[in-house]
C-alpha cells in the first residue's frame, strides 16, 4: 500500500461514476472480541432495506470471548453472512480482506461496536446517488449502559471531548475533512488503493484523505446516524485513546499540516502539564528565580481544571445521566485528552511502528440487559 495521496486526476468537486439503485451493498465488518456487541450490530445491519440484493462480510480476528464461535452460528442462520480470516487482527487488513471478498459495487462500513439507525443504509444510497460524493457519512451518536459508559458517550458528542468533528454532532449537510464508517463506491476505493494496511489507527482519516486528493468529494449528512457504544472501563478507554493519539502522530509525520488544528490541542495540554511539573520541582528546592517566571504556566492548567470542572458540573444527558455520570466525566475527560496527547508526542517523536489498540485484545465486556 503506498502512503503518499495521490495528487489525483481532475479538479475537486470530481464526480463518483453513478450505479443503479439495486445493483447491491456489500457490508464490511472487522470483529474482534465482540461477543457482547456482535449479535446487536449484524442484526441492525441486516435489517437494513436497500432496492438490490445486500451482503455482510465479516473479518474475524484471533478473539478469545466466544466472538468467533457467535459470528459462525450467525452465519449458519443467515446467508447473507460472509465469513473471512483477519489473524493480524488489524481494522484496515480486515477491511480490506473483506472488501476483496464482496461482491457488490456499493461498500458500506460498519463497525462492531456500533448499531445502524433504521433506514441508514438507504439513505446513504440517496445521498451518494445526489451528490457523487466519493465517500459519505453521517454521525456518531455514542451512547451508554452503565454511568461510566454514559459519561464516555457525553465526552465523545461533546466538542470538549473529541474536538468538534462533523461527525460528532454537526448539523449541516456539505463536504467534510473526514467520514465517520463510510459509504464508498467500489470504483473508489480500488482507484485510491483501499486501505492503507501500515496504518492501524486513524486509516479512515487516511483514507478519506487519498479520496480527497484524487479530486473526489467526502460528504457529511447528518441525517444518517449510527449508535456508538464507547470502552465500558476507565482503562481499556486510556489504552484506546493513547493508540489514538500515537498513530495521529504518526500520521503528523507522514502528512505534517494537513492534519487539523483541532489534532494539536491535547499534545499542547500534555507539554503545559509536563512544564508545570518542571516549574514545581524547581519551586520545591527553592530554585524562585527560575521558577517565579515560569509560573504562569499554572495560569492555562488552571482554566483547563475549571474548564473541565464546569462542563462536568453542568452536563446534561437526559434522564439517565446525574450526579455518577458527572463525576465520571471529571475523569474521563483529562483520559482522553492527556491519554491522546501523550500518544500524540509518543507517535510524533518516535512513530507509530506496531502499537495496536490493546483495548480491543483480551477480555469480555460489560454484560448487556
Amino acid at each position: 500500500m503506498r502512503n503518499d495521496p495521490p495528487s489525483g486526476p481532475g479538479a475537486p468537486g470530481r464526480d463518483a461514476p453513478p450505479v443503479a439503485a439495486d445493483a447491491g451493498v456489500s457490508f464490511v465488518m472487522p470483529v474482534l472480541n465482540e461477543a457482547d456487541y456482535l449479535r446487536r450490530a449484524v442484526a441492525s445491519t441486516l435489517a437494513q432495506e436497500v432496492p438490490g440484493p445486500v451482503e455482510l462480510i465479516l473479518a474475524l480476528g484471533p478473539s478469545t470471548d466466544g466472538t468467533t464461535e457467535l459470528a459462525r452460528r450467525l452465519a449458519a442462520e443467515d446467508e447473507r453472512i460472509l465469513l473471512v480470516d483477519n489473524p493480524a487482527a488489524d481494522i484496515p487488513v480486515g477491511l480490506n480482506a473483506a472488501i476483496r471478498a464482496s461482491s457488490h459495487p456499493t461498500i458500506i462500513r460498519v463497525d462492531a461496536h456500533s448499531e445502524l439507525s433504521p433506514g441508514y443504509a438507504a439513505r446513504a444510497l440517496d445521498t451518494l446517488a445526489r451528490t457523487r460524493a466519493g465517500n459519505v457519512g453521517g454521525v456518531m451518536r455514542a451512547d451508554g449502559r452503565s454511568p461510566f459508559q454514559r459519561a464516555t458517550a457525553w465526552a465523545y458528542n461533546s466538542p470538549v471531548g473529541l474536538g468538534g468533528g462533523a461527525y460528532h454532532g454537526g448539523s449541516r449537510e456539505g463536504e467534510a475533512e473526514s467520514a465517520y464508517l463510510g459509504v464508498l463506491r467500489r470504483t473508489v476505493l480500488e482507484e485510491v488503493g483501499l486501505f492503507d494496511e501500515s496504518v492501524r489507527r486513524g486509516e479512515d482519516w487516511e483514507l478519506n484523505l487519498r479520496i480527497r486528493s484524487a479530486g473526489y468529494r467526502v460528504w457529511f449528512d447528518p441525517t444518517l446516524s449510527v449508535t456508538y457504544w464507547p470502552r465500558e472501563r476507565w482503562t481499556r478507554l486510556a489504552q484506546q485513546f493513547f493508540a489514538t493519539g500515537r498513530w495521529r502522530g504518526e500520521l503528523f509525520r507522514r502528512y505534517g499540516r494537513r492534519n487539523s488544528l483541532k489534532y494539536f490541542a491535547p499534545p499542547v495540554l500534555v507539554l503545559l502539564l509536563a512544564l508545570g511539573l518542571v516549574v514545581g520541582a524547581l519551586q520545591a528546592v527553592g530554585a524562585i528565580a527560575v521558577a517565579s517566571a515560569a509560573s504562569a504556566v499554572y495560569v492555562p492548567l488552571a482554566a483547563y481544571v475549571a474548564l473541565v470542572a464546569l462542563v462536568a458540573l453542568g452536563a446534561r444527558g437526559g434522564g439517565r445521566f446525574g450526579w455518577r455520570e458527572r463525576g465520571w466525566l471529571l475523569a474521563v475527560l483529562p483520559t482522553m485528552h492527556i491519554s491522546w496527547g501523550t500518544g500524540f508526542l509518543t507517535g510524533a517523536v518516535r512513530g507509530a511502528h506496531d502499537t495496536v489498540d490493546t483495548s480491543r485484545l483480551s477480555g469480555r465486556n460489560t454484560p448487556l440487559p
